[in-house]
């Protein structure tokens, strides 16, 4: 079958010798079938070294040909896939090939090998026309290219707003309750006050309720100013600080709830950690959030694996639990400003964790199989290598005459 998706190019040595096979000599039969298979090679070659994915089926939806990065897009070989409809390699393809002879031109998310986003147009590869017939379909393209990077960016900015919007809010918010508390307070400052006036049976009952009333009050107080402190951006106050220890402290200061779940901690914490400058409070806080959805994640019962350990540009810290992991349709949502699961959850614990690790420039990533459990990877560039100039030009010519 010759299809259109080859007639851009200009007259090939197959059309060549399909018109002189006839005058073809037996003895020559071999440098031409050579001839042809470097021609071959030749476009199979280009074809497999452009980053986007190429993939080519008949009129029934068999993959013809696909290209190396259509391969690594979908975990998928080359061979095994040829001759199959692409609905059996490709799960969900299948639907926008169901227009005849329309193009169609998507979106789409990928989650094996490789959490992906690409987007795929579809063009349809028409046979000839002649005055007796219209052309008929022969086949169609799919160009899949990958626009991670792009929808991450994307993304990003959005979120940046939307924290930006959700911190004015909090302040707003925090702005509006504080001022009736210290209202509270004041007027029951003076009640204590005018209270030492009374008879002492009904001083000492007011009393008790005044003092329960401005402990409330102050423990509100402290609620706010907790909640803004943890939305607001916060400057950092650097010190030099091992890992290791705050971890430590972290599980110390949450034994308690640790203990009360009946959850194994297990720590396996490198000795030779170098100190790294961090705010330690920050820290701290982001690690008490992830140890408390890892612990109310359990339940009752189950493992909590705390690892540290470096390489030549990072440190890093490992929480692993053996919950029930996240549901692939809450993956995309788990940093979303009040998402959450649990009934009394406030939905931006993680958020805060991503916050504190982006301010002293690290990276936070979370891995999830459902029904075995989340591992949190926080990782902090190391303070050497926080900065690195690059070669200029005039060195590497030099290096490279050497």
């Amino acid at each position: 079958m010759r299809m259109s998706f080859w007639k851009p190019m200009k007259r090939g040595f197959l059309e060549k010798l399909l018109e002189r096979i006839q005058r073809v000599d037996p003895g020559e039969v071999q440098v031409y079938l050579e001839e042809l298979a470097r021609e071959k090679g030749f476009l199979e070659t280009i074809f497999n070294a452009i980053l986007e994915g190429v993939i080519v089926t008949d009129s029934q939806g068999k993959i013809l040909y696909l290209n190396r990065a259509a391969c690594t897009f979908f975990g998928i070989q080359e061979e095994p896939s040829v001759g199959r409809p692409i609905g059996e390699v490709v799960r969900g393809l299948e639907a926008a090939l169901s227009a005849a002879a329309e193009s169609a031109n998507r979106d789409l998310e990928v989650f094996y090998p490789q959490h992906r986003f690409l987007n795929f147009y579809v063009v349809p590869l028409m046979g000839e026309a002649n005055d007796q017939t219209d052309a008929e379909l022969e086949g169609r393209g799919i160009i899949l290219r990958d626009i991670t990077e792009t929808r991450r960016t994307t993304q990003a900015a959005i979120e940046s707003e939307r924290f930006s919007a959700l911190t004015l809010l909090a302040a707003g918010v925090a702005h509006e309750i504080g001022n009736p508390l210290n209202s509270l307070d004041i007027h029951l400052q003076l009640m204590s006050r005018r209270m030492k006036k009374l008879p002492g049976r009904v001083r000492n009952q007011l009393k008790k309720s005044v003092e329960v009333a401005r402990h409330e009050v102050a423990r509100l107080d402290q609620i706010i100013t907790q909640f803004l402190r943890a939305i607001r951006p916060q400057p950092l106050k650097l010190s030099l600080e091992n890992l290791n220890r705050l971890v430590e402290q972290a599980v110390a200061f949450l034994k308690v709830e640790i203990s009360n779940r009946d959850v194994l901690v297990e720590l396996e914490l490198d000795r030779s950690l170098p100190a790294l400058r961090v705010d330690c409070d920050q820290i701290k806080q982001a690690f008490y959030n992830i140890i408390r959805n890892a612990v109310q994640a359990m339940k009752t019962g189950g493992i909590l694996r705390m690892r540290t350990g470096a390489d030549e540009s990072h440190i890093f810290v490992i929480f692993s639990d053996t919950g029930p992991g996240i549901p692939m349709n809450n993956m995309s949502r788990i940093f979303e400003p009040y998402f959450t699961t649990r009934e009394s959850g406030s939905g931006l614990g993680l958020m805060i964790v991503r916050r504190v690790v982006q301010a002293h420039g690290g990276e936070m990533g979370i891995e999830s199989t459902e029904g075995k459990g989340v591992n949190v990877i926080l990782r902090f560039p190391r303070a050497d290598q926080a900065i690195r100039f690059l070669t200029e030009k005039s060195e590497k010519k030099k290096e490279g005459d050497l």
